[in-house]
């Protein structure tokens, strides 16, 4: 039987405000990226995913971001290496404190927004992402895209690596994802997601905006949960791949 690892984006609020259903979506998925408080996310929110998630039995992952809470963590920055390590180490750092408390750990860690997609390609900034990670537990587990740089440095430092795919987002030809400032960057038909779901999981591929077949071959499949009706789209996700013989596991 095919497997693959359900993973949404959680804790993605502040203070009294919140963004994420994160209750009903830890009763979907099997991997929580956590928000670090660098993007999104407080002490307090952090604490709380983590006892949700370890009553759960879902992995917790640390998502650290570029220092933007007003940006979302989704403008482009230009941090140094050596500050962007520090970063990653911190933030890291902090939400193991409150995974220990919850009897869990920290599983892996995955970048958020802009750093997730700087350091497909940056070869700098992905250094300093897989030194922050060494600083904090040099055999943690990074997610990222298939053959993207954060990737490669990973395994040649000796971290384990695990490779993602998003339903809702559009590819381009070489396995990237469309920037979301472009049209069509975000696939918002629920029964497109689904399918494109499942063409990931059992087949290694998806269409990309250009209609071509493109292979990505992923272990983990992320179901934002900050898109509207994103509990209902994520309990549909899974219900198919369940359906068409896809068991849903951690891979952590």
């Amino acid at each position: 039987m095919t497997s693959i690892d359900l993973n949404a984006d959680l804790g993605e609020g502040f203070g009294r405000w919140r963004l994420t259903d994160d209750e009903r979506l830890l009763a979907v998925v099997s991997s929580a990226n956590v928000a670090c408080g660098f993007h999104a996310g407080d002490a307090a929110t952090m604490r709380r995913v983590c006892e949700l998630a370890a009553e759960c039995g879902v992995t917790i992952g640390a998502q650290v971001s570029y220092r933007d809470l007003a940006g979302f963590g989704r403008r482009a920055m230009d941090v140094p290496p050596a500050e962007l390590a520090a970063e990653v180490a911190y933030q890291i750092g902090a939400l193991e404190v409150f995974a220990r408390a919850a009897g869990a750990r920290v599983g892996y860690v995955k970048p958020h927004g802009a750093l997730y997609n700087r350091v497909v390609r940056d070869e700098e900034q992905a250094a300093a992402v897989v030194d922050g990670v060494r600083l904090a537990d040099s055999a943690l587990p990074v997610l990222g895209l298939p053959g993207s740089r954060l990737l490669a440095r990973a395994r040649a430092c000796g971290l384990p690596t695990v490779t993602e795919a998003f339903a809702d987002r559009a590819y381009t030809d070489e396995g990237t994802l469309v920037p979301r400032g472009q049209d069509g960057a975000v696939v918002t038909d629920p029964e497109a997601v689904v399918a494109r779901s499942l063409e990931l999981a059992r087949d290694g591929a998806v269409t990309a905006r250009s209609g071509a077949r493109v292979a990505v071959r992923a272990r983990s499949l992320c179901l934002h949960g900050d898109t509207p009706g994103a509990v209902e789209l994520a309990r549909r996700v899974r219900e198919r791949l369940t359906a068409s013989g896809v068991r849903v596991e951690a891979f952590a």
